[in-house]
């Protein structure tokens, strides 16, 4: 069995000690779970440019990329995800939904109450831990 390895960024946007989270939208692969905003690294793409890229077209917004926050390897049945979580914050723009259905500035209390995309699951516990 040849497995697929897929490259992911993501990102852990903050402000007011509370973070933001995106419901996929019905008509998406993983309708109705919950995910930090990020997607699939292109070809020649740094992390850095693909979070900018993937917040553009997601939400029409800009972003500063920080710091590597975390990483993680998830199987999936079909598929392996290696995904990147870096820090970042918006400087420019409003966000529009593209891709998602709903979007909510998570409080630490709040957070792991969701239903996360089984691979965004370790990070949202990592963020109550030590960033919310």
């Amino acid at each position: 069995m040849v497995v697929i390895m897929i490259y992911v960024t993501g990102a852990i946007i903050i402000q007011n000690k509370k973070v933001l989270i995106a419901r996929r939208a019905p008509n998406e692969k993983f309708a109705g779970f919950w995910e930090f905003p990020g997607g699939k690294i292109e070809n020649n793409e740094t992390h850095e440019s693909c979070l900018r890229r993937e917040l553009n077209e997601e939400f029409n917004i800009e972003v500063r990329v920080s710091n590597l926050f975390y990483e993680n390897i998830y199987e999936y049945s079909n598929m392996t995800v290696h995904l990147f979580f870096y820090l970042a914050n918006i400087i420019n723009g409003e966000i529009m939904l593209n891709v998602h259905d709903k979007i909510i500035w998570a409080a630490r209390s709040d957070l792991l109450t969701y239903t996360f995309l089984p691979a965004d699951i370790s990070v949202a516990k990592k963020i109550v831990e030590v960033l919310l």
